[in-house]
């Protein structure tokens, strides 16, 4: 039987930083994954140049049931830190620009250098990922744990557990985490699908379908969060960054508020055209601030044709309060199918915020997706996975 210091099973983001950091202890480290390759998350991320960080990663940006739990790791391994990183392998990068989410970073070649990065790091500590390798028993014993992996038992003092959560299960997503964490009597936080596109019923999808792949800049609110960013009309129903970001704070029967033109008096932009342009149609007027298609089918909603000159201050007034604040209703999302993360998870009531490791359970340890904190769009998630899984690795 195999004896090991350290078992870390996931080889994703947060897992190989705890590897590097383990074994820079001079700890013995093997290091799990079901997958055929390491990092699958981290190769498909940001178009494929990885969003790997905020420039702004703090613990406001981020959601959990225990709102402080993060700010611990985020402050002890931050965003700077592994910037350094990524200029000491000399990855260049870059800011994306973007009027509404500054911050985000991204590589300037391919994902794949963050991958590489970590696996230069790993095997120059002789530490080399056992990919295919399923974990299919865990059980406690008086020096630690016994992992079965295939037919073969492996005993470890610690065990990470760096799985993440359901999202993207294309990749080999699992609930695994959440079942082991069940195991051992930990709470879990209900997961759901987060940063994921909104979807309506039948109806309303075929009311959206001639808007089909427009997009515009919104605000859009629920349940006192606002995002200012792009939104898409899909097939499905809505998406883009703002829903994105909004589908984390969005729960069954909410309403979305959503504001088509967040810069813009509408109202007063109506009452000066038809002072203007009294013979000018509505939806020409609208069709200047807004594309072709929306702004016919807005009008169509509001049931205003015609001139402006033979429209009233009230119904302007009515088209213009149904452009800034268009109510509408999800009936779901699209599921962990698109999901870019997991909300929810391990409980962090049941963690040291300073160590990762079971309050109950000594040797076990949660970094990651797997953990009940999510970040917002933009690198955020990234941070949480590197800050976690360095901090794990400072004490397995």
């Amino acid at each position: 039987m195999k004896q090991i210091d350290v078992a870390i099973i996931g080889a994703g983001a947060a897992g190989m930083m705890c590897a590097l950091e383990a074994r820079k202890r001079r700890r013995s480290v093997i290091l799990l994954d079901h997958a055929q390759k390491t990092g699958e998350k981290i190769r498909i991320s940001g178009g494929g140049r990885c969003n790997f960080t905020n420039i702004d990663a703090r613990a406001d940006r981020y959601l959990s049931a225990n709102p402080h739990f993060c700010k611990s790791a985020l402050r002890r391994y931050t965003q700077h830190d592994f910037i350094h990183m990524v200029e000491r392998h000399k990855i260049d990068w870059f800011e994306k620009a973007d009027k509404h989410a500054s911050g985000a970073l991204f590589c300037e070649k391919s994902a794949t250098q963050i991958i590489d990065m970590l696996l230069s790091e790993l095997f120059d500590l002789d530490v080399h990922p056992q990919l295919e390798s399923t974990v299919s028993n865990i059980r406690q014993n008086k020096e630690g744990f016994t992992i079965t992996v295939g037919s073969d038992d492996i005993n470890c003092a610690s065990l990470v557990i760096a799985t993440g959560g359901k999202s993207i299960p294309k990749i080999g997503a699992t609930g695994f985490g959440f079942k082991v964490a069940e195991q051992f009597g930990i709470n879990i936080i209900e997961p759901r699908p987060a940063l994921v596109p909104l979807t309506f019923d039948e109806t309303f999808r075929a009311e959206l379908k001639p808007m089909s792949g427009s997009s515009l800049d919104i605000i859009v609110s629920c349940n006192g969060q606002s995002f200012k960013d792009a939104m898409l009309f899909t097939h499905r129903g809505l998406s883009g960054p703002a829903i994105l970001q909004i589908s984390s704070f969005w729960r069954e029967g909410d309403v979305l508020h959503i504001n088509m033109l967040p810069d813009t008096d509408l109202f007063e932009v109506f009452r000066k055209a038809r002072q203007r342009s009294p013979k000018a149609a509505v939806h020409n007027v609208l069709s200047g601030h807004l594309q072709k298609k929306i702004a016919a089918h807005f009008c169509d909603k509001a049931g205003l044709e015609g001139n402006m000159a033979d429209l009233s201050d009230k119904r302007l007034r009515a088209l213009s309060d149904l452009i800034t604040n268009w109510q509408i209703k999800p009936t779901g999302s699209e599921g962990y199918r698109t999901a870019e993360v997991t909300l929810g998870g391990v409980d962090t009531n049941a963690l040291s915020s300073k160590t990762m490791e079971a309050n109950k359970i000594k040797g076990l340890y949660f970094i990651g997706e797997v953990v009940d904190v999510t970040g917002w769009l933009g690198g955020y998630n990234f941070q949480w996975a590197w800050s976690s899984g360095w901090c794990a690795g400072q004490f397995v």
